[in-house]
């Protein structure tokens, strides 16, 4: 139980990654407050985690408005004080050739995978500075290493992330404050399945990707994990568009 007492704010948390790493670090003892569009989704998880001895929180929350995002922090605080982590995994994705790119779409992949991660941040890092203590991880993206044809709004918001990010831990060093990149490849989630055709045995599971987290934000204060790129075995080569639905 390395995370007794300790609060995390997960977004995103409704399903996949999000709320593969709300049920890993409730394992680890640590109270979750959950932020996601769909409420039901993330009450559901919260049953989970209770159900797991931890306590949690959840909150309907569209990363992409402050206001939204003031308000989850304000619950967190309510709730429990204080937060020691704060993983950034809410995102969407729509894949298309650059000529047939919709304005709309790539507001939207900025706002939720960029901007959201922004405000997030700005929402916690200053509680955590004046407390000299605290992780942010950013679920970013392989696509944010390394961009491949049909990905250009995606892997320009992704890019943004992995900056950001270190930004933040530059930022951050000063007071004890930590931000991390994980950087996966294909993972068998929702919005993978909505874009992509795929051997899904193939594909890192949600847990995987959960767990790295997990080991990350339970390390010593002197242990630093600047960004880690956990990829499924079988896709080792950066997959083509080929792997794209028909017609994206």
């Amino acid at each position: 139980m390395k995370l007794q007492g300790k609060t995390a704010v997960i977004t995103g948390a409704g399903r996949g990654i999000g709320r593969a790493t709300a049920l890993e670090l409730a394992k680890e003892g640590c109270n979750v407050v959950l932020a996601a569009i769909e409420l039901n989704e993330v009450e559901a998880v919260a049953a989970e985690i209770r159900a797991l001895g931890s306590e949690a929180l959840a909150v309907r929350t569209d990363v992409q408005h402050k206001s939204e995002v003031d308000a989850l922090a304000k619950a967190a605080f309510d709730r429990f004080g204080a937060v020691d982590i704060l993983v950034n995994n809410a995102g969407v994705a729509i894949h298309n050739t650059i000529p047939n790119i919709k304005e709309a779409d790539w507001d939207w992949m900025m706002a939720i995978n960029l901007k959201g991660t922004f405000l997030c941040t700005q929402a916690f890092f200053q509680h955590m500075c004046d407390r000299r203590h605290g992780h942010i991880i950013n679920v970013v993206s392989r696509a944010g290493k390394v961009a491949s044809a049909k990905f250009g709004a995606y892997a320009a918001s992704k890019f943004g992330m992995l900056g950001f990010t270190q930004t933040t831990d530059q930022e951050g060093i000063e007071f004890g404050v930590k931000a991390t990149a994980v950087c996966p490849g294909a993972v068998d989630t929702q919005q993978r399945a909505e874009n992509h055709v795929d051997d899904r045995s193939q594909l890192l599971q949600p847990e995987d990707v959960a767990e790295y987290i997990a080991f990350i934000v339970t390390r010593h204060d002197r242990v630093y994990i600047g960004e880690v790129s956990p990829i499924a075995q079988q896709l080792k080569p950066l997959p083509g568009s080929g792997w794209l639905k028909p017609g994206i």
